[in-house]
């Protein structure tokens, strides 16, 4: 009998591949009868590494052509980072999985051979939320934009241009590049990017995706759900400073929150707790009292 082909989509970079992978060896572990195939494309969003992504066009440009491909039946799922989503996901293409979460906080890495900071060189982040943070943790250092993927990053810093990156723990332990962690900030110090950490499998709606069941991980549906209402809430694309972080935990869900007012360069950051069912309900809340709090 003729196996049941599935064709995965995936961004071409290396952690894409990577995360790509992981979800197809665990669909293959429970679903043997499925054959799985993956194809890769370059985006609009790695295409374009000289300017930041709120001057070009935001987060769809990670997704555009991969939605292109869903829509146009050349591929049967994608794997996202969950973090590179925008808040409207179309109808027609729902978000379908959530694999079990990664670590999901920021880390800081140096030079190599580097002991400490170097005050005379900037630190490398892409992000305004993580720049705002930066501002807070280490107020006498310069920033400056860094694009481009995991490795291209650690190239330009390896080369002299930045005393140290900010990055995702979750992309540097997929890769195996733990050892470059030099510090782990805290979610409570640097408050991450709503759906750091997480995949998120995307598919098109009315088929049946029931073998996907595999890769869906209740607690971390629960957290990207409610993280992500935080952010939609506030209307946050990538060029507003906005984090979010739900932790849950048994029956109760603990989410922290990071706003910035448009005007203002000032983070507002608070936390909420309650029952695990509400989470989204509470993130919204919390974005309410901190939105208030910025007199925004």
């Amino acid at each position: 009998m003729m196996k049941k082909r599935v064709i995965v989509g995936s961004r071409d970079s290396k952690l894409a591949v990577i995360q790509a992978r992981l979800v197809m060896e665990q669909i293959q572990r429970f679903h043997p009868e499925l054959e799985l195939e993956l194809v890769t494309m370059k985006t609009t969003g790695d295409k374009i590494l000289d300017k930041t992504l709120d001057k070009i066009g935001g987060k769809g440009l990670f997704v555009k052509e991969l939605d292109r491909a869903l829509r146009a039946g050349q591929i049967d799922l994608s794997v996202h980072s969950l973090k590179d989503m925008p808040m409207e996901v179309p109808d027609d293409l729902p978000l379908l999985a959530f694999p079990t979460r990664e670590i999901a906080t920021d880390v800081l890495v140096l030079p190599k051979g580097a002991e400490g900071l170097s005050k005379g060189k900037p630190l490398g982040s892409s992000s305004p939320r993580r720049n705002v943070q930066l501002s807070r943790l280490y107020p006498d250092m310069e920033q400056k934009s860094v694009r481009g993927n995991v490795q291209t990053r650690l190239e330009k810093l390896d080369s002299g241009q930045y005393s140290g990156l900010i990055l995702a723990y979750a992309g540097l332990k997929r890769l195996n590049l733990e050892e470059r962690i030099s510090r782990v900030f805290t979610a409570d110090e640097m408050i991450p990017a709503a759906g750091q950490g997480t995949m998120v499998v995307q598919g098109r709606a009315g088929e049946d995706y029931a073998y996907l069941d595999c890769v869906d991980d209740r607690k971390a549906r629960a957290e990207a759900e409610a993280e992500r209402a935080f952010v939609a809430y506030l209307e946050g694309g990538c060029s507003a400073p906005i984090g979010a972080y739900a932790e849950m935990a048994e029956q109760e869900i603990l989410i922290r929150g990071l706003y910035c007012a448009p005007t203002k360069n000032e983070p507002y950051m608070g936390r909420i707790s309650g029952p695990k069912e509400q989470g989204r309900a509470l993130a919204v809340r919390l974005a309410k009292q901190l939105k208030e709090e910025a007199g925004a």
